[in-house]
């Protein structure tokens, strides 16, 4: 069994033409199909079995009974799949029993939830079937990872193009799979942030956390308070030009991040690390006097004025201009590492801006120090501590949560993808330890925090804070191969959960990196096909 495994990788490099000398390239019909269980995440139930089905230059994609929302995604896999493979493969709305069928509702979809699909491959027809489009969207996910890796390529490519048969049915165990990227210590533009997007919809990610502001910068034009964002966001760690995002421009990334069922988180990070604010207008000081703007990278040093009523007149007007443009129900208030405030202060603080953002009709998110405070009815408390993070603490934060307030877990020294790999990684940060891939996959996040009703975990979230990672190169270095990991951790049923096996479908993705030129860290851990 183990020798299969290990075959099947290298079936996958000659499949996207990049034969080794130890296993030259094979005839196409050679070739076998990935089989149903070797995709990431990890699906729910697999029955393998049957012919193949085989995409050709008749194949069409079909949405039966036209849903709008299902032509989308046909068009979505459409683009992905001709370049490749070279073929039309025109979308109707015609049914019919042959080709790649996208049906929404129907038989078989009851109980598959709102984002659940069966994948069912034979010899004529792949249909995927869910109950809602981000159900077909992410059966799409599983189609691409079934096919060869050589279909992410964006010039035409040798097939054969083959889906092995069988059926799938898959739904999350969590609803909440979140990806945070930091743009405030080093910003990214909307095509940076449309990347990451993709890649992060690869691996049924359905949450994009923005961290908008911190002591470096400020990214998001606020109308009210415009030197946010033009004096606040005009630099980043080592002194660099910074910048921000207009509305517009968040509204593209908005836009876009939904186009792949992402929905995005919107992160103002108060009362600490609020520096690029203080800098911007002296009346948030308690002394009334601007600090300099800040390119370094310590914490904990700045804090808005707890008692002036100007501070609140600022956060009240920047949650509701962020409110009002973002679709999606949570905006995260930060709250860590808040050294410079009392935690007199800080309760205080967090006891008047819980209920601003209610009033603008969100749930607050706040990091898990807001368990220290009074965290608001349905709050929901972002737990970052790690191994040596006190028995108070955490005692503290399963408290919360046993009166409430839910978690979601991102563990720094697991979840982190910032934290150095082992101590010759030449990006990141090693505070919370080196973070190998099995480290980032060996935990089981309904048994993490003792005390914890499994009912409270609403999900896994990956950050990626970017002290030292400055463009998409380093974004994709630290990201893969630790994110698909902590996705799978979100979607896939606890009893899936296997470090041996995984890591040898983790390995299966490497040709398909290579092929979407997603430059990664080859793991020692990790048995790669040889390129």
């Amino acid at each position: 069994m183990r020798r299969r495994r290990i075959l099947f990788p290298l079936l996958l490099i000659a499949a996207a033409g990049m034969g080794t000398a130890a296993v030259p390239p094979q005839p196409a019909a050679a070739r076998a199909a990935t089989p149903l269980d070797q995709v990431v995440p990890a699906p729910a139930s697999v029955r393998p079995g049957g012919e193949p089905f085989t995409l050709g230059d008749r194949t069409r994609i079909r949405v039966p009974g036209g849903s709008g929302e299902a032509k989308r995604v046909a068009g979505y896999l459409a683009e992905l799949l001709r370049p490749a493979t070279g073929f039309r493969l025109p979308v109707t709305t015609k049914d019919g029993r042959d080709g790649i069928v996208l049906r929404l509702g129907g038989h078989g979809t009851k109980g598959l939830g709102a984002e659940g699909y069966r994948l069912r491959s034979g010899a004529r027809a792949v249909t995927i079937s869910a109950g809602k489009p981000a159900g077909l969207f992410h059966g799409v996910q599983t189609l691409r990872q079934l096919l060869p890796a050589a279909v992410e390529e964006r010039t035409e490519q040798p097939g054969p193009w083959q889906v092995a048969g069988g059926e799938i049915a898959d739904a999350p165990r969590y609803a909440y799979r979140g990806a945070m990227l930091d743009v405030s210590r080093h910003f990214f533009t909307v095509a940076q942030v449309k990347r990451y997007i993709d890649q992060l919809a690869l691996y049924k990610v359905n949450k994009l956390h923005l961290h908008l502001s911190d002591d470096q910068g400020w990214r998001i034009a606020i109308t009210s308070w415009p030197r946010l964002a033009t004096y606040g966001g005009s630099t980043e760690v080592g002194g660099g030009p910074g910048g921000y995002y207009t509305k517009d421009d968040y509204r593209e990334i908005l836009r876009y991040a939904a186009s792949r069922y992402l929905t995005v988180v919107p992160e103002i990070d108060m009362p600490g690390h609020t520096n690029a604010a203080l800098a911007s207008y002296a009346k948030l000081n308690c002394n009334g006097v601007a600090p300099p703007l800040y390119t370094g990278t310590e914490v904990g040093f700045s804090s808005l004025c707890v008692p002036k009523k100007v501070t609140y007149d600022f956060v009240g007007d920047v949650i509701r201009e962020i409110a009002a443009l973002t679709p999606g129900p949570y905006l995260h208030i930060g709250g860590d590492e808040a050294h410079s405030t009392s935690q007199e202060d800080y309760a205080a603080f967090m006891d008047k801006v819980q209920p601003v953002v209610a009033k603008y009709g969100k749930t607050v998110i706040g990091w898990h120090q807001l368990t220290a405070a009074r965290p608001a009815n349905g709050a929901v408390a972002q737990y970052w501590g790690y191994d040596k993070t006190s028995a108070e603490e955490r005692a503290q934060v399963a408290a919360a949560t046993q009166k409430g307030t839910r978690l979601v877990l991102s563990p720094a020294d697991r979840a982190y993808l910032d934290m150095k790999y082992d101590k010759d990684t030449p990006l990141g940060l090693n505070w919370a330890g080196y973070v190998g891939v099995e480290r980032s996959y060996d935990w089981d996040p309904g048994r993490y925090l003792d005390g914890v009703p499994a009912g409270a975990v609403l999900g896994v979230e990956a950050p990626l804070w970017t002290e030292t990672i400055r463009n998409s190169a380093h974004i994709e270095y630290m990201t893969f191969p630790r994110l698909p990991g902590i996705a799978e951790l979100g979607w896939s049923p606890e009893d899936t959960h296997d470090w041996p096996s995984y890591r040898e479908r983790l390995a299966a993705q490497g040709p398909r990196w290579d092929a979407l030129g997603i430059g990664y860290y080859r793991s020692p851990e990790v048995p790669w096909p040889t390129r």
